[in-house]
């Protein structure tokens, strides 16, 4: 079955709700994600997960798998560093793709294939008896063509722009599937090891997205991403992001005086956007990032563009906060019009260029318990994140359990052009995420599968 999602097409289908809100504020009542427990409260395992990880823990086959993760640590630095050097900037994956879907199938994977949006991913089967679990890290960056991505040695750190994010999630991958070839433990479940492209900025996650259209047997899903792997992501920010286009006659500005301008219009809608308010649980913000527009100081505005970025924990309130600001949008074009007495001379076209749903889970969900029991099981004290926007956001809000694990090690001044990595103690991050995997995908003749087999 493919499972589908209201997804939001362009300015009209936000402008319905407009007439709900009030002038100025959003009033909201939707279930929005929860906050994470007090620290103060233990967290509970229920008695299946505290059973399956103590076999699991007591297992040979499985601690080879986690000795042997360790011992691979310095090769999975040098994967790290290979893969960071090979250039992915937005919408141009292929050339890591290519090599990455070469390292699948060099590791035995089966049914090793790149599909029409550019994922790369190859399966490790299990006896059958289990779900189907999809595990990736995503393969672009956030950094232009032309970046030097020469990964440099400096006091202990390796640095160059995605060397954590997410070079470290695609290394971690790789190690995790040769602990699975190393230990010779079978899977109960099937697991798709992959890369994603599109995760970052604009790319609004179109990998993730083209992979669940197409893959409607898979049952849950876990996104490797740099990081301390003690934190745990299960709840996730929505964002909507806006292209918007204010367009008039423009003209000389003393000899065509009274003629609407295209940047005061914006002007306009910008003044109105700022004096927004939103509700400060679930948490909800906004943004105009970028502008531009006009031609010269003596001209008269043809055109104008601004950039509109809108988050929030909960997806009712994101769908609010935008039919609000794209009334105010059109608002600003009316006025300006009014202003100089020429109605319909300037025209606002807005563009939905980005649609991250929010989603969330319960806390207690059965692969948040098993994140947290493989976690303690490598000798860490997990902790549930806060809300997050990671390829985990699309699948979550499609009902598919997900979970957005971190690669280990410490990723510094991620999205910059200094962006560093600490490989200190990195092997526990696909260690921890092995142990995950183990849990949801049950092993044979040791435990069952905690994600249920739902969508078979």
């Amino acid at each position: 079955m493919i499972r589908a999602k209201r997804t939001i097409t362009g300015l009209a289908s936000t402008l319905l709700a407009v007439a709900g809100l009030t002038a100025g504020s959003l009033s909201v009542t939707s279930q929005a994600a929860p906050p994470p427990p007090d620290d103060d409260e233990p967290y509970q395992l229920s008695q299946e997960v505290q059973q399956a990880y103590a076999a699991l823990n007591q297992d040979a086959a499985v601690q080879q798998g986690r000795t042997f993760i360790e011992g691979d640590h310095d090769q999975t630095v040098q994967d790290q560093i290979t893969i960071t050097e090979i250039p992915a900037p937005p919408f141009n994956e292929d050339e890591r793709a290519q090599y990455y879907m070469g390292r699948l199938a060099d590791l035995g994977l089966a049914d090793v294939q790149q599909d029409s949006e550019g994922n790369v991913y190859g399966t490790l089967h299990g006896t059958g008896n289990g779900p189907t679990l999809f595990v990736s890290a995503h393969l672009d960056t956030v950094f232009p063509e032309g970046t030097d991505v020469t990964v440099r040695e400096q006091d202990g750190l390796l640095c160059a722009p995605g060397i954590g994010d997410d070079g470290r999630g695609l290394a971690a991958l790789l190690s995790i599937v040769r602990a699975f070839n190393t230990s010779g433990v079978q899977p109960e479940g099937d697991i798709i090891f992959g890369g994603t492209v599109g995760e970052e900025g604009l790319g609004d996650l179109r990998g993730v997205k083209h992979f669940f259209g197409e893959h409607s047997e898979v049952d849950g899903f876990i996104s490797i991403e740099a990081g301390n792997p003690a934190g745990l992501t299960y709840l996730a920010t929505g964002s909507h992001r806006y292209f918007i286009n204010y367009s008039g006659p423009g003209g000389h500005s003393f000899g065509a005086f009274g003629t609407p301008s295209a940047i005061h219009a914006m002007g306009r809608g910008i003044a109105k956007i700022a004096d927004v308010k939103v509700p400060a649980e679930p948490k909800t913000t906004f943004t105009v990032g970028v502008v531009s527009g006009g031609t010269s100081v003596n001209s008269i505005a043809a055109d104008a563009q601004m950039q509109l970025d809108m988050r929030s924990n909960g997806e009712e309130e994101l769908l609010n906060l935008e039919a609000k600001i794209m009334g105010l949008v059109q608002d600003a074009a009316r006025e300006e019009n009014k202003r100089w007495r020429s109605e319909g001379a300037i025209s606002v076209q807005a563009d939905l260029v980005g649609d991250r749903p929010a989603a969330s889970q319960p806390e207690d969900a059965l692969i948040v318990q098993a994140g947290w029991a493989s976690a303690q099981s490598i000798a860490l004290q997990p902790r549930l994140g806060d809300p997050s926007s990671t390829d985990s956001n699309y699948p979550m809000s499609l009902g598919i359990p997900s979970l957005t694990l971190r690669g280990g090690g410490d990723a510094i001044a991620t999205h910059s052009p200094d962006e560093c990595f600490d490989p200190t103690g990195a092997y526990q991050g696909p260690q921890a995420s092995f142990m995950t995997i183990l849990g949801l995908v049950g092993v044979q003749g040791l435990t069952q599968p905690l994600l249920p087999n739902q969508f078979n």
